[in-house]
């Protein structure tokens, strides 16, 4: 893909992350050294669109991304990155405080910390979640249909994971979209520990790079 148009999908994907609305050409133009017009930006709008990347929720509003988009997103633009300092040491003082309980301190940590909801099956069968009022607070979740779609998703948890918690995951795993068990509006990384899986769940519209930080951190500390 032609770099400028996966630049912008990059500034509409992390714009629309922080407002949780639909992104215009002149916001971007305002914000961002483009060096071009509004008028440029929404010629470049109407290829990504072409291309299944973005989509215009609205008729005179802006865009958003696609399901498609955010894969695209996270496959071009979400690196392994470290976590800040201070997270790095609240998940370690979780890991250390009980353990028998720690992958769900842990857990309730990064929940907290994201403002999104965190899920551990461990390999003795039993599952957990934690963070699911955070969770149910996201724009998205305005929609009651959605939230009762995924309450009854967690509360049978351990069907719902089905396969992943067989699955062991040397290196965190994204699933988006249609690809998430969680169903479609969603998105979820997962990652295997010594105690068993652990899972950070969120809207599609979520911080990836911040979630992927966030794991990583989460397994340093349980290991």
């Amino acid at each position: 893909m032609d770099a400028k148009l996966l630049q912008l999908l990059k500034l509409v994907t992390e714009e629309y992350i922080a407002s949780a609305e639909p992104v215009g050409s002149q916001a971007l133009v305002e914000r961002h050294n483009l060096g071009v017009s509004s008028a440029t930006i929404r010629n470049w709008f109407a290829l990504l669109e072409e291309a299944g990347l973005l989509q215009q929720p609205h008729t005179s509003g802006g865009r958003i991304p696609t399901e498609d988009g955010f894969r695209l997103y996270v496959e071009q633009f979400i690196t392994p990155k470290s976590a800040s300092k201070k997270t790095r040491d609240r998940l370690s003082q979780a890991a250390s405080l009980d353990e028998d309980r720690r992958i769900k301190l842990v857990a309730r940590e990064v929940a907290d910390s994201l403002g999104l909801a965190s899920i551990v099956a461990l390999h003795e069968a039993d599952t957990y979640y934690t963070g699911l009022s955070q969770l149910f607070a996201q724009p998205e979740f305005r929609h009651w249909q959605r939230v009762v779609s995924m309450t009854e998703l967690l509360d049978h948890l351990d069907q719902t994971l089905g396969s992943l918690r067989r699955t062991t995951f040397e290196q965190p795993q994204w699933f988006i979209g249609k690809d998430c068990p969680f169903g479609p509006a969603s998105s979820v990384v997962v990652a295997s520990s010594p105690q068993g899986l652990i899972g950070i769940l969120g809207p599609l519209r979520m911080d990836y790079q911040e979630a992927l930080s966030h794991m990583i951190a989460a397994i340093e500390a349980l290991s």
